[in-house]
């Protein structure tokens, strides 16, 4: 019994804590110690065949692995759980979404999702089996479709981080044709082959003529703020209401260094009562009126205080 103690701690540890009954078998406890064992509290139920090892208090990819392990060999997670899981979107603490292959009889804590995953669909990410990359982002797609910024920025997130899949998502959208968010998938991908092209001074250009367009004061470009005894460069600046925009172009900013630096600036210039907004190219392009309408409405808003 000390052999097959260490290996279930052993997996648990891999597991993030927890374990299944088949892989209890597996390991050679039979059903009447595993029994013995949840009885006792040595192994405390998750789910229906799923035990956290020792204790009750699981992390989110304790609870997400868990969910994985109660739908089955085969079954990944997938949709928003994956999404927060590669970092695509923010972590919600939303109940584990997980895809299998075979119907499934639904249980507290699990949104089960009936679909077949091809191998080259699947990934492991932080020891969990997980949906790819493009997989996650062709699911998330019609989640977010009524969002196109929200989806927009789930792509730029795995562009950032360098996330790539076995399957890219041009490949996933030939396989999948006409499935629900492809439309939208394939105009942001549009959008950013169109983006590749653009220069940072063809950026400017556009945001500038925008702001004459609409009578708004002129921001100054490229300027230099000192704070914390240092300078931070803003690409448009205007300094009488202490606000910013970021042209945020993934063509000048696209890298992570880039990305960790973007977001410890912002952090800055927040705590030291600047406030400021990200431009995307194709907000800028598709959505001048609601940008010119934000803008104006910051401005005015610091004017009066």
């Amino acid at each position: 019994m000390r052999r097959v103690d260490g290996g279930i701690a052993k997996l648990a540890a891999r597991q993030h804590g927890v374990v299944c009954r088949r892989q209890l078998l597996e390991l050679g406890l039979v059903e009447s110690k595993i029994e013995s064992r949840r009885r006792r509290g040595a192994l405390v139920p998750v789910h229906r065949g799923v035990y956290a090892v020792g204790h009750d208090g699981l992390t989110v990819e304790g609870r997400w692995m868990a969910a994985v392990l109660a739908c089955g060999p085969g079954s990944a997670l997938s949709h928003r759980s994956a999404a927060q899981l590669w970092g695509l979107i923010r972590r919600s603490g939303s109940i584990p979404e997980v895809t299998r292959p075979a119907t499934f009889r639904p249980r507290p804590g699990v949104c089960a999702h009936r679909s077949l995953l091809p191998d080259d669909e699947i990934d492991v990410a932080a020891g969990i089996p997980v949906t790819s990359v493009s997989r996650t982002l062709l699911d998330l797609a019609p989640i977010l479709d009524r969002d196109p910024t929200g989806l927009e920025r789930a792509l730029s997130e795995a562009e950032v981080r360098s996330l790539t899949s076995r399957r890219s998502l041009p490949d996933l959208l030939e396989r999948y044709r006409g499935r629900p968010g492809t439309v939208a998938i394939r105009r942001l991908l549009a959008d950013d082959e169109a983006r590749r092209g653009v220069t940072r001074n063809d950026f400017e250009e556009a945001f500038v003529a925008l702001v004459d367009a609409t009578g708004l004061p002129r921001p100054r470009l490229n300027a230099d703020v000192a704070l914390r005894g240092r300078f931070i460069e803003l690409d448009c600046l205007w300094s009488a209401q202490r606000l910013f925009v970021e042209l945020d172009g993934r063509a000048v900013h696209g890298t992570q260094r880039a990305f960790e630096a973007d977001r410890e600036r912002d952090r800055v210039l927040l705590a030291e009562g600047w406030r400021g907004i990200r431009v995307t190219w194709r907000q800028l392009r598709h959505e001048p009126d609601a940008v010119a309408s934000d803008l104006r409405r910051m401005l005015v808003a610091r004017a009066v205080t």
